[in-house]
């Protein structure tokens, strides 16, 4: 049976692209599902960024006014892949339509907003999303599979951290994700939320931290609005300052009483793009690291002292989602294929009239741990979550 769904996308810069091309790649991908996104209307302040949208993945049209995307009988979902700024107006504006919501992370720019988000979607019985994609790897929902499982024993120890260099050049451009007007906050929304999702996700829910923070590039050149990405360099022009956090870190004590870590940082040197986590557990352990996303190191023994040590495992159609990419074992799939499950799982939910996981309330978890982290740079001690 065929569902057509109809999508409007608010925010057609480098994560609305990423979404749309992640709403055509379903019926390729999974098409036994039946789902057919239809791709209704784009928008964005930019119009010249609406309707090259447009033109480049077949939306029947396009608006700068993202009002008329909520607006619009056709459009069934709402996905928001603007700035942070604008992410509590659209969705409450989307909730009291009765439009389903996919919402990039962090929902919103504090807890307050997140909550607000929350309740409204939950009041108006709308099915929420979030991108919190790398869950989605067919290795990490293995993983996850073999804890619940029982294979790796209780669990005692969590690291989480996603350490990206995307702000190491002094000279990359202050894009809105460095200005806390727009972004909220810095490297803990935009980094560390996939961070803590993932470790609520691995380990379950956390029930104190305690954190510090630094901004190690205080100022940088301004962006010209509408053109390219927080990848952007620039060394000539006017400069302003920075005014969130790059780097966070905080120890953490689960309520199931596992010990652990959890960091951040988007100036540092070396890691690309090092979203990862190390699990361990009184009888095995695991790793994953997105650089190496395809690959999960494993520690399972059996006994054999002559032979033990952790092994390494090739993502292979036997993993979650993994056929639906590719035959073969070792053939590796990509942040796009990620985003392209992740799109997939949700139109799926709507499709099914169920709320699916992530929605919003995993996000107001997530922002519950960050402004408990928050509260600690202050009080400069272990807080409650």
């Amino acid at each position: 049976m065929t569902r057509t769904i109809g999508v409007g996308v608010i925010g057609m810069g480098w994560m609305g692209e990423v979404h749309s091309r992640s709403y055509l790649q379903i019926p390729l991908r999974f098409g036994a599902s039946g789902i057919r996104p239809r791709l209704v209307v784009c928008a964005d302040d930019v119009e010249q960024r609406a309707s090259e949208a447009q033109s480049r993945f077949g939306f029947a049209r396009w608006t700068t006014d993202w009002r008329a995307v909520i607006a619009d009988p056709e459009v069934e979902v709402v996905n928001i892949a603007t700035p942070n700024a604008l992410h509590h107006e659209i969705a409450l504006a989307a909730s009291a339509a009765g439009k389903h919501i996919f919402c990039e992370k962090p929902v919103g720019r504090n807890s307050k907003e997140t909550a607000d988000i929350e309740r409204a979607a939950r009041q108006a019985h709308v099915l929420s999303g979030v991108g919190y994609n790398y869950r989605w790897a067919p290795l990490v929902q293995y993983a996850r599979r073999l804890i619940d499982e029982g294979r790796l024993g209780d669990l005692t120890h969590y690291r989480g951290r996603f350490f990206c260099m995307y702000g190491s050049n002094p000279h990359s451009v202050l894009s809105w994700r460095f200005e806390r007007d727009i972004a909220g906050l810095g490297t803990l929304g935009d980094l560390m939320s996939h961070a803590i999702d993932m470790a609520h996700m691995i380990a379950g829910p956390i029930a104190r931290v305690v954190g510090n923070e630094e901004t190690f590039i205080r100022e940088r050149p301004l962006a010209t609005p509408g053109e390219g990405t927080h990848f952007t360099t620039r060394t000539e022009g006017p400069s302003g300052a920075v005014t969130n956090e790059d780097y966070v870190g905080a120890l953490v004590r689960f309520q199931n009483g596992v010990q652990g870590t959890l960091e951040a940082c988007r100036v540092i040197n070396g890691p690309k793009c090092q979203m990862a986590f190390e699990v361990n557990g009184t009888r095995g352990a695991l790793s994953w690291d997105f650089e190496r996303m395809n690959e999960l190191v494993l520690y399972l023994p059996d006994g054999d002292g002559g032979h033990e040590g952790y092994t390494r495992i090739m993502t292979a159609p036997e993993h979650p989602f993994h056929a639906h990419f590719n035959p073969g074992a070792a053939n590796g799939l990509g942040y796009d294929d990620l985003k392209t499950i992740e799109a997939y799982q949700f139109l799926q939910a709507v499709a099914d009239g169920r709320q699916g996981t992530p929605g919003f309330a995993e996000a107001l978890a997530v922002a519950d741990l960050q402004a408990a982290i928050q509260r600690s740079w202050t009080s400069e001690r272990w807080e409650q979550v």
